[in-house]
């Protein structure tokens, strides 16, 4: 049985920006501080989706009883527009970051959205807002869903009302002065996620509970955190909010491993991706624990070469140096590694219309 997807009005800003302040407001970007000038909102009541608007970006109004504020039901997802060599604009596999909104949305116990209302707001916001779509290599329209519960209600329950908000933000290139590795602390004082938690889900409260760690990487010298296992903080997670490579070399065979989804790490798209970028580029690739002990005896024995990780804000980053309590490595000697950027560029030229998109990730916004 087909679902009817709810209508979305279009209401266009009267005051458009002007281009000479638009490019103003592009000339120096950095990631998630310019909007464009609409947004998408949806409300969810009476069991279903109604009547949304494509309306100009501002504040939204909430009751303070508001459940999302008190109990946490709040889920987001990330996904990126890119302009085209022949000037349209593409968005990368907007339908599986949909697939994993609803996932988040299930966990807790929030309504799913038809995901091609998802893809259709996406599109509908991208068409009136094109002229915010940087243009360079690098640089992308960000794209921003959210869903929370508006219910007015104390009670701990799941919410009945719901309000789905879409935005953008113009993004520039991650690391304008080129690609260079992070350092890393890995976490041995606190957990992103435990064996039948959040952890695969994008909730607002994984990143909340974050913080700390990141502020102690952060006083320990490192860029960011390593998260290990919950139960007995031996086997690799994740690197902040990214998933984590290993890269394996035996002369001419070139091997990557990233930890296995144990339903404690977010599947990342960008993730997905490079599984099946790497088999393209003819290197192996697999989804295995690796614990911590593994990662220092093969950075030491040589086997392993590289280390990276991935996730839709900053494509790939390398990783050039890991410390713990008691230990510190370098990773390449501090460099970015062969395998990392052919992966990097692999990606790029597929998102920027440079290279085919044999596996139609590439959504075209018609």
């Amino acid at each position: 049985m087909s679902t009817t997807i709810p209508a979305l009005r279009i209401s266009p800003s009267a005051t458009r920006i002007s281009a000479d302040e638009r490019a103003k407001r592009m000339s120096n970007l950095s990631f998630g501080r310019t909007f464009t000038e609409h947004m998408v909102v949806i409300p969810y009541k009476d069991g279903a989706w109604q009547t949304g608007d494509l309306k100009p970006y501002g504040p939204l109004s909430l009751d303070p009883s508001a459940s999302s504020l008190h109990y946490g039901q709040a889920i987001f997802e990330g996904f990126k527009a890119f302009s085209q060599p022949d000037g349209s604009v593409r968005t990368f596999r907007p339908d599986a970051n949909a697939e994993r909104f609803n996932r988040s949305a299930k966990r807790l116990a929030m309504p799913s959205i038809p995901p091609e209302l998802f893809l259709k707001a996406a599109d509908e916001l991208i068409r009136l807002d094109r002229a915010w779509v940087p243009g360079n290599v690098g640089e992308s329209l960000y794209l921003r869903p959210l869903m929370i519960a508006t219910d007015p209600f104390l009670g701990v329950r799941p919410a009945t009302e719901y309000l789905f908000v879409l935005f953008a933000s113009p993004a520039g290139a991650y690391f304008p002065s080129g690609v260079k590795p992070v350092s890393v602390w890995i976490s041995e004082d606190y957990v992103r996620a435990a064996p039948g938690g959040t952890g695969e889900a994008k909730c607002a409260g994984n990143y909340a509970a974050s913080l700390v760690a990141q502020a102690q990487a952060q006083q320990k010298g490192c860029d960011q955190v390593v998260w290990l296992d919950a139960v007995h903080h031996e086997t690799i997670e994740e690197m902040g909010g990214m998933n984590l490579f290993f890269v394996y070399k035996d002369g001419s065979r070139t091997r990557l491993v990233t930890p296995a989804l144990t339903g404690t790490l977010l599947a990342g798209i960008t993730r997905l991706s490079l599984l099946q970028l790497a088999k393209d580029l003819g290197f192996e690739a697999e989804e295995r624990k690796i614990t911590v002990q593994e990662w220092r005896d093969d950075i030491a024995a040589g086997r392993m070469t590289e280390v990276f990780a991935c996730g839709t804000a900053a494509v790939i980053t390398p990783v050039g140096l890991a410390k713990a309590n008691g230990f510190e490595m370098q990773i390449n000697q501090g460099e970015n590694g062969p395998v990392t950027m052919a992966l990097r560029e692999a990606l790029l030229g597929i998102q920027h219309g440079t290279a085919p998109d044999v596996h139609g990730w590439m959504h075209t916004i018609g």
